[in-house]
């Protein structure tokens, strides 16, 4: 009929776009609703942004750090920022952190632990498993007063073996990145330190391959933490698993000298899981990355302002020098060096 409307059967109807007009609504009104909330009393300041849902995730993943310090600047050390649908709030003085920790009910970080260990190392029953939970925080007390102290000497042992073998008595010296340098060092010093020696014939091998793969996975460990599924991160994933399969229940008991902590950790896990479990290993990958994280950048960042500065040099050359004398101790090749703990926070210059 000519001047009548055909409709295409493709196109949607006047119902349907009613019906999506009123679905984009409610959700509007839904992320409305989720940056409604407003500051209340005693809280820290409260900066949510405009945008529905992101909040302030534009500015932040931008220039985190440069994001922080503006907000620090304009509101103090403490503030609650819109993420991304959550509300985070960010305590930057290092010095109120006693007072957070103070209320582990209100403030527990058993949860994000749990969570993070799922997604990271692969270990998956501690978010469902109270008791092992317990038992795992329970093993930590062994990193507390008389077990502290041996593992202090072993670890001294570990430095003067690594330093005679490996750095006195080399010849021809290389130019190395001071990270890698202490990357390296720190690895192998705290690997056998808690896990023991390796016994196997390539036992240097060993080791190099294991301390590679994970500064390969410690270098990926934020998007593992993210909520991008491990899936995506085929190399991550690939990654994770070798490093299990290094740390399984039957490959650190063939270790020999392991620390009490470790021990203790094998024990209680095997009440838990089958001998041959991958999550075992798991377990292990989580207590190593948590050794290492924060300890490689320690050191590398103490010894690079060190080298900037020779006073300091000299001033913690001279507070060594005046504690072996007092202790009747002389250095040297082949001259084994010996300090408790008391003795080495008595240090003063070396300790700050």
């Amino acid at each position: 009929m000519q001047g009548a409307t055909t409709l295409d059967a493709a196109s949607p109807g006047p119902l349907a776009l009613l019906g999506l007009l009123f679905a984009a609504t409610l959700l509007l009104s839904a992320l409305f609703l989720l940056t409604r909330r407003t500051r209340r009393p005693r809280e820290p300041p409260l900066i949510k942004g405009w945008l529905p849902y992101l909040g302030m995730a534009l500015k932040f993943f931008k220039d985190p750090l440069t994001f922080l310090k503006t907000l620090q600047r304009q509101h103090g050390d403490t503030f609650t920022v819109f993420l991304v649908g959550k509300y985070i709030t960010f305590v930057l003085n290092p010095f109120q952190y006693q007072y957070v920790t103070k209320n582990p009910k209100q403030l527990s970080f058993q949860k994000f632990s749990s969570r993070l260990s799922a997604k990271a190392f692969s270990v998956k029953k501690l978010l469902t498993d109270d008791d092992l939970n317990e038992d795992v925080h329970r093993a930590y007390l062994l990193l507390q007063g008389k077990p502290l102290d041996a593992l202090l000497e072993t670890m001294i042992q570990e430095v003067k073996e690594l330093f005679e073998s490996q750095l006195l008595k080399i010849t021809d010296w290389n130019t190395e990145r001071i990270f890698a340098f202490c990357g390296s060092l720190v690895f192998e010093i705290t690997f056998a330190t808690l896990y023991g020696k390796i016994l196997a014939g390539n036992k240097k091998q060993i080791i190099s391959e294991l301390r590679d793969d994970f500064f390969k996975f410690d270098d990926m460990f934020p998007y593992l933490v993210s909520d991008i599924p491990i899936q995506l991160l085929r190399n991550e994933e690939s990654m994770q698993k070798k490093i299990i399969k290094c740390l399984t229940s039957e490959k650190v008991a063939q270790m020999q000298g392991q620390s009490k902590i470790v021990q203790e950790r094998q024990d209680l896990l095997k009440r838990y899981y089958r001998h041959d479990d991958p999550e075992i290993g798991a377990h292990h990958l989580g207590f190593l990355w948590a050794s290492l994280a924060n300890t490689i950048p320690a050191m590398f960042w103490a010894m690079y302002y060190i080298l900037r500065h020779p006073e300091a040099m000299e001033a913690l050359r001279d507070e060594i020098d005046s504690f072996l004398q007092s202790t009747g101790q002389k250095k040297g090749p082949g001259i084994s060096v010996h300090f408790t703990r008391e003795q080495l926070d008595s240090l003063v210059c070396l300790g700050i």
